[in-house]
């Protein structure tokens, strides 16, 4: 069985879930509790449990059985439901790249624990996933890693006729399958090279690709992501079919239209659009930031969601999306670094959900455009919808620019492209453009620059008309937000931001 629902630790709420014993950061020992949750009274039938960039417990096998044994024993982990370990690149992380080691060593001891208590010799754990993947080797590295680093320890002799093995016992799964997990654009562009090279290497039976749907975002813009996540859809598939392996993409996407604009109230529309697709995550703000009944009505839709609609692209539409992406990224790039220093302020005030470590420039995985330092993705779109700019109309006046073929291709591929753009443009607070320039100096030619992208929204595809009570509320707390931050009111900039979330039903 493969899953189609992923739980992800993704700090993108607004809303903190009851259950959580602290009412402003969910911590580490209440992920456990959350991943149960999932399984259980959601029906997400996988959790990813993160290890990059934050503490990692695990020992999470033990803890989950805990919890219900009796559910765990007709609700088999590795068989029936899933965890996947998501681990730190050691080719990026800096000073804590031997938390893999850690990370795949509890590999076998969560197999020795679930088989010690059920007795059914089934892997609980069996799959890991690779942030930043950009080549096969780095692919290699860790399969090869663990085969020769944790399994072959076992055959360590210890003196005389003794074993490793003989003292801590036989060491299972003897394999591992890693999931790629793709986020840029040059990777996603070369990814049928970087795949078919790691399968003339391990041969696999089936494959999970894993694609970002949100730092591609961050890093081209909102439509550029979209194009690129069409493009890998269609890489797979070719993949699957002149390699005859079977593969089962996967898609990492949230609420926000910015991310993907999977949530419960959209389901239906992001699986139309993105309908190639055999996984998708559900991100915090899914699970947290609606009515309980919604979020099981959407995971039950996911989970009985066949994938159709496969892309086909000839030669000429692949050139042609990435000359749009590449348009489209040049003005986008260009009015985000002028804006991150505003980007970076705001999210001293965002709140904190989760227990981690990263921020901006620490240790290993601080993003970036060209030039600019950001910080992580959710962080990012919160920031710029709390000052009144929805992340998703910058770089929209690129299309003026581009080619009636070009333009159709766009059409073609983005089927929601309208949709996601009016209800997000609804938040646009034009008020927040001059005090933009007050407290950052921003200059005239980048103020101007947004202008033109929202204009263009206005003149060619329309704003929602949304006179609602909490839509204005929005507009006017992020005046207000900007007015706090001027005069150093900082604790109502977090209130504002925290309010404005409430109303979103995401934070980013």
């Amino acid at each position: 069985m493969i899953p189609k629902t992923m739980s992800t630790q993704h700090p993108d709420n607004a809303r903190m879930p009851e259950w959580s014993s602290n009412k402003s950061i969910i911590k580490n020992d209440d992920e456990i509790e959350e991943a149960f949750i999932s399984f259980k009274n959601l029906g997400i039938k996988e959790v990813m449990w993160d290890a990059e960039g934050k503490d990692v417990d695990t020992h999470v096998i033990r803890k989950l059985f805990s919890k219900d044994s009796d559910f765990f024993r007709n609700n088999v982990l590795g068989r029936d439901l899933f965890l996947t370990y998501r681990i730190p690149n050691p080719l990026i992380e800096g000073a804590e790249k031997k938390i893999l080691n850690e990370t795949l060593n509890s590999i076998p001891l969560n197999y020795d624990v679930a088989n010690r208590m059920f007795n059914n010799s089934i892997t609980p754990i069996f799959e890991v996933i690779l942030p930043f993947t950009t080549d096969y080797k780095s692919m290699l590295n860790i399969v090869k890693y663990y085969e020769n680093a944790i399994v072959k320890d076992e055959d360590v002799k210890l003196y005389d006729d003794v074993y490793l093995r003989d003292v801590t016992g036989g060491v299972l799964p003897k394999k591992i399958n890693l999931i790629p997990l793709i986020e840029d654009k040059d990777s996603i562009f070369n990814m049928y090279s970087i795949i078919e090279t790691y399968c003339k290497y391990i041969k696999p039976d089936h494959m999970r690709i894993f694609i970002a749907r949100s730092d591609p975002a961050m890093n081209y813009g909102m439509l550029p992501a979209t194009l690129l996540s069409k493009y890998a859809s269609f890489k797979i598939k070719k993949l699957e079919d002149n390699l005859k392996i079977r593969m089962y993409p996967m898609l990492g996407a949230g609420s926000s239209p910015f991310r993907g604009n999977l949530g419960p109230l959209n389901i239906k529309n992001a699986l139309k659009e993105y309908d190639s697709y055999y996984t998708y995550t559900v991100q915090s703000a899914f699970r947290y930031d609606y009515d309980d009944a919604d979020v099981k009505k959407a995971v039950d839709y996911i989970n009985r969601h066949e994938p159709s609609g496969y892309i086909e692209l000839n030669n000429r539409e692949e050139d042609l999306v990435k000359n749009i992406i590449n348009k489209y990224s040049v003005r986008f790039q260009k009015i985000i670094e002028a804006l991150a220093d505003t980007i970076n302020d705001m999210t001293v005030y965002l709140p904190k959900r989760r227990s981690r470590k990263l921020h901006i420039g620490l240790f290993g995985y601080a993003r970036q455009t060209r030039t600019a330092k950001l910080p992580r993705a959710i962080s990012f779109v919160a920031a710029l919808y709390s000052i009144g700019i929805p992340p998703e109309i910058l770089g929209l006046s690129s299309l003026k620019e581009m080619s009636d073929e070009e333009i159709s291709l766009i059409r073609k591929l983005y089927v929601n492209m309208d949709y996601d753009i009016k209800n997000s443009a609804k938040y646009f607070n034009y008020d927040s453009l001059n005090l933009l320039k007050d407290v950052w100096n921003i200059n005239n030619g980048i103020i101007d620059m947004i202008k033109e992208d929202m204009k263009y929204v206005e003149n060619n595809i329309g704003v929602l008309t949304d006179n609602s009570y909490e839509t204005n509320k929005h507009i006017l707390f992020s005046t207000l937000l900007l007015l706090a931050f001027r005069d150093k009111k900082f604790d109502d900039v977090k209130n504002y931001i925290y309010e404005m979330g409430l109303i979103r039903k995401f934070m980013g």
